[in-house]
């Protein structure tokens, strides 16, 4: 049965439309649905504007619990499994839904605060939350009272423009050994983490590629092995093996390289057989792949046939086929193109090169060689050196520099282990957070941390006023700037003492290195402490929670759907039985 090959027969191969290009007219019993009922809330009396506020209260308290080193956690429930206990601010806000539409629409209206951030900078999700209800806030105070909320939005818009450039000049460029500070800040104050990060950058560099797994272990690991990383993504998202992740996984994996565009499916037909009659999984790397050449792959594996994906060649034109040699190189296969008298179609399992590992995202591949190929690749390094030395353009050089970086790059793999599975996923969003943070980093430096360097971004507020339009501008710049303050008030609430007193003898020093160190409940020089926030999370969460709360307090009228009622459930009375089983005759 294994040499069997039904779904590559000719029916198999025929020019069938996949899913994703089929364009279906709406029926009739689409078009002729009852459209939903809207609830329309105006915001006369303000009414629906404290409804909205309620949500986002609703939002910050509980995500607030997770603040700063003495931060609690949540516990999550979990229908088909034990529930999760997280200290992750982005995974908590992923589980928020209320029953009341109005103050729903709240918390889906900050809630973009947060993701944004996280999408960007990797943390920093509950700090963007405070801040943009500590704006919410005080400007809902404000525009009650009768003040203009487009030109309030438009002070908080301006001032923080200005903040951010003051923001830039604070920050400093990230040496080595801070590197495991700010993992491990991210991270709860979880030293352990803070270090293995450290390490694995180290040893793959700044600009390395680092992977989080599940380890199969109690214990934390480490392990460095040799590989390639770029920037191309599956072509289809059918290819995708791990669903939670959305990422295509293979061990023992073949790879076809092939120099031109695939537009006919049997040219591929005999490797592929191949694959399916020797249960191995392969990866397709081409300049590019027609949807009907593309479809037939797809549909045998969906049917569990064959093990395959397919990803476009990294770069264009000349640097395309570079890359394609480079792959070569590594993993010791052969690249199939016309110039050098090789075809797709008698290409044979001698041509495939080979990897232990291999991770396709939507947007980037990670190929991990057993190392096997390490003399070619030095080889080819050395060859591309000399390169180097006799070319004078510094583009060309830069792309050959390039080159280098990626053959002889390093991954990292971070196995998270932990005693119950509860643990284990608590520990890698902790993990993932202290990674991201690291890496921003690495992009923009490091300010001090604490919340206290918003606080020191607040005392500039005085001379950005002076530069505002108008007194109701002025007047949210000062709303902005008590907003500021609100990090640094949770993080002392969650340390067990007065946010007030803490905020006070900050601010009464002139050192902005001098803080509140809640890990240690004293004050100290925070820099000293390792006390350090990554530039670009502060940024991002300034910008956003500046959008999220711009976009509220010009709201006037909010539009909801009307809930139906439920219908009520009829409870059948079971059927009386005399209490004798059933009858059997003879």
């Amino acid at each position: 049965m294994g040499c069997s090959f039904k779904p590559f027969s000719a029916v198999a191969f025929t020019n069938q439309s996949l899913p994703t290009t089929i364009a279906m007219k709406p029926s009739n019993s689409m078009s002729n649905a009852k459209p939903v009922p809207k609830d329309i809330y105006f915001n006369r009396d303000g009414s629906a504007t404290q409804k909205l506020l309620a949500g986002v209260n609703k939002v910050a308290e509980l995500i607030g619990v997770t603040l700063g080193p003495k931060g609690r956690n949540v516990v999550l429930q979990n229908k088909y499994g034990p529930p999760k206990i997280v200290n992750d601010g982005e995974t908590v806000l992923k589980q928020i839904e209320l029953d009341d539409p109005l103050e729903n629409v709240g918390v889906k209206l900050v809630r973009q605060a947060g993701a944004r951030t996280n999408d960007l900078a990797g943390d920093g999700c509950t700090t963007s939350i405070i801040l943009a209800q500590g704006l919410i806030a005080e400007g809902v105070k404000v525009t009650a009272a009768g003040m203009s909320p487009i030109q309030i939005s438009r002070g908080i818009e301006k001032t923080a423009r200005a903040l951010i450039s003051e923001l830039k000049l604070m920050s400093k460029e990230v040496e080595d050994h801070e590197l495991v500070d700010v993992a491990s800040v991210s991270a709860g104050n979880d030293y352990a983490i803070g270090t293995m990060i450290s390490d694995a950058l180290l040893q793959v560099g700044r600009q390395g590629f680092v992977t989080i797994q599940k380890g199969n272990y109690a214990e934390n690991s480490l392990d460095i092995v040799e590989g390639m990383q770029f920037d191309r993504g599956y072509l289809s998202p059918y290819f995708v093996t791990d669903r939670q992740k959305r990422t295509v996984e293979f061990h023992d994996c073949k790879l076809l390289l092939v120099d031109k565009k695939i537009t006919n499916p049997n040219d591929f037909f005999k490797i592929l057989d191949n694959a399916v009659k020797e249960k191995y999984p392969i990866l397709i790397v081409a300049e590019g792949i027609e949807q009907e050449a593309l479809a037939p792959v797809i549909r045998n594996k969906l049917r569990g046939v064959l093990k395959a994906a397919a990803i476009k060649a990294p770069s264009f034109g000349e640097r395309k086929s570079h890359c394609l040699d480079d792959l070569a190189v590594l993993t010791g296969g052969t690249v199939i193109r016309d110039e050098m008298g090789l075809s797709l179609e008698k290409a044979h399992k001698g041509m495939l090169g080979s990897a232990s590992k291999v991770i396709v995202t939507k947007d980037s591949t990670l190929i991990v060689t057993d190392g096997s190929t390490n003399e070619a690749v030095k080889v080819r390094v050395s060859q591309l050196q000399r390169l180097v030395e006799n070319t004078e353009e510094k583009f060309q050089k830069k792309i050959i520099n390039e080159r280098i970086a990626r053959l002889s790059g390093r991954i990292a793999f971070l196995q998270v282990g932990a005693q119950t599975v509860v643990e284990l996923k608590d520990k890698q969003l902790r993990v993932e957070d202290a990674l991201n943070a690291t890496k921003a980093a690495i992009e923009e430096g490091v300010v001090v941390g604490g919340g206290c360097c918003l606080l020191r971004l607040s005392t500039k507020i005085a001379k950005i006023k002076e530069h505002l339009d108008n007194e109701e501008q002025k007047i949210g710049a000062d709303i902005l700037k008590r907003a500021l303050t609100y990090p640094a008030r949770q993080i002392a609430k969650n340390a067990g003492v007065n946010g007030s007193v803490v905020i006070a003898k900050i601010l009464s020093s002139d050192d902005v290195r001098f803080g509140y160190n809640a890990a240690s409940d004293r004050y100290e020089d925070l820099m000293v402490a390792g006390i350090l926030d990554p530039t670009k999370v502060v940024r991002c969460c300034l910008e956003h929670a500046a959008s999220v709360a711009k976009v509220f307090l010009t709201a006037d009228a909010v539009i909801v759907e009307i809930k139906e009622a439920m219908p009520p459930r009829i409870m059948t009375k079971p059927i009386p039985t005399s209490g004798v089983g059933p009858l059997s005759i003879g």
